[in-house]
């Protein structure tokens, strides 16, 4: 989702450092791109993450085949997928996901129940499959809907539609990427359950979908089958959504969210929001990313920031106490802006180390065992 996503949520380098080294492979630095794309991913119950040398693993839970190890058997620590070293981006659904190549190939795999992995079917894959020929600068992975930017600036969606989270005004569910609209300025895309998101390269942002909690941020609560510009700003470079609510950031370096705050996962208190509401005064915010009913934040200074839901200890703070104002994850200033956070959280520091926390029933954490936890624990083998 991406974040990314990124939405929900959504690159993490030395996650699998043992694994790294055992290929005699060096470790290097791999944060957000300027597209967003990200190398660590979050879906309900697993894990993803690109290291800096372009191979891809993942591990937790695997019944739709999400893992892409060709099974549906769950792992407790890092497997690798396939063989290929040009991996470059990852994001994830609840139980599927999405990553880019150098080559700008988008490949997918795992649930494929509302077409979301874009293959012309709605068979699951166990293993990555390529979603066409095109070549795709940025992708975003929703609860049954996917979106991409293609490196042309269109933007293209697929999957599950009930909602008019495709953004085409077209039919129930699309198996194959369909273009949203004609404009070719598109320059990033998040997806959430119902909605999605994007911004355009003069730095205006549009929302587009499920708006009944005020997630589209345009001041309704009802639904929109197509595009709308979200205010009249031109300085958002970053948004990611959430199951009902999306958050940005501009380029001052301010923080906003909108939608809905049953958990606080606007960073602030009261009820739903439908317009942009800003978070706090803070204006060194770097990159935020958004899970079900939770979010993540990196800022300037290299700390780590969550709030919102945290039943699952998903903020990593140390508690399962939801927040509703961002909380520090404890004092390490060595935070990249990449994370990720579902029900469980993953980061990647400035060590190239990769760390996650909360739950851990399927071994999403990736530390060998199915024990959460409430704080960053470093990933081992």
């Amino acid at each position: 989702m991406r974040e990314h996503r990124r939405r929900w949520a959504t690159g993490i380098v030395t996650a699998v450092a043992a694994v790294m080294t055992a290929l005699g492979a060096t470790a290097g630095p791999a944060a957000a791109d300027a597209a967003g794309n990200v190398g660590v991913a979050t879906g309900y119950s697993h894990t993803c993450a690109v290291p800096a040398d372009g191979s891809l693993w993942c591990w937790g839970g695997n019944g739709r085949g999400q893992l892409g190890d060709g099974t549906t058997t769950a792992r407790t620590t890092p497997g690798r997928v396939g063989t290929a070293t040009d991996w470059t981006a990852i994001d994830a659904g609840p139980s599927f996901n999405c990553g880019l190549r150098a080559d700008g190939g988008l490949w997918c795999w795992g649930n494929n129940l509302r077409g979301q992995l874009g293959d012309g079917t709605t068979t699951n894959r166990a293993t990555p499959v390529r979603v066409g020929t095109a070549a795709w600068s940025t992708v975003s992975a929703g609860d049954s809907h996917t979106c991409g930017v293609r490196t042309g600036g269109t933007l293209w969606c697929w999957g599950f539609n009930r909602l008019g989270q495709l953004g085409t005004g077209s039919n129930y569910y699309e198996t194959a990427p369909v273009q949203v609209g004609t404009a070719t300025t598109w320059a990033d895309v998040t997806t959430g359950y119902g909605h999605s998101c994007a911004t355009r390269t003069d730095g205006s942002l549009w929302c587009w979908g499920d708006g009944t909690t005020g997630q589209l941020g345009i001041g309704v609560l009802s639904y929109r089958t197509t595009p709308e510009r979200v205010g009249t700003e031109t300085s958002w470079n970053g948004v990611t959504a959430g199951y009902g609510f999306t958050c940005g950031t501009r380029t001052d370096g301010t923080l906003w969210c909108w939608g809905e705050n049953g958990y606080g996962q606007l960073g602030n208190t009261g009820t739903y929001q439908t317009t942009p509401t800003r978070v706090g005064t803070g204006t060194t915010w770097a990159r935020v990313a958004a899970g079900d009913s939770s979010a993540c934040a990196a800022r300037a200074d290299g700390s780590l920031w969550c709030w919102g839901n945290n039943a699952n200890g998903q903020l990593g703070d140390g508690t399962t106490t939801h927040r509703s104002a961002p909380v520090r994850v404890g004092t390490a200033i060595t935070w990249s802006s990449d994370a990720a956070v579902n029900y469980h959280g993953c980061g990647m520091r400035t060590d190239d180390s990769l760390w996650c926390w909360g739950g851990n029933g399927s071994g999403q954490l990736g530390d060998g065992t199915t024990t959460p936890r409430t704080s960053p624990a470093l990933v081992t083998l």
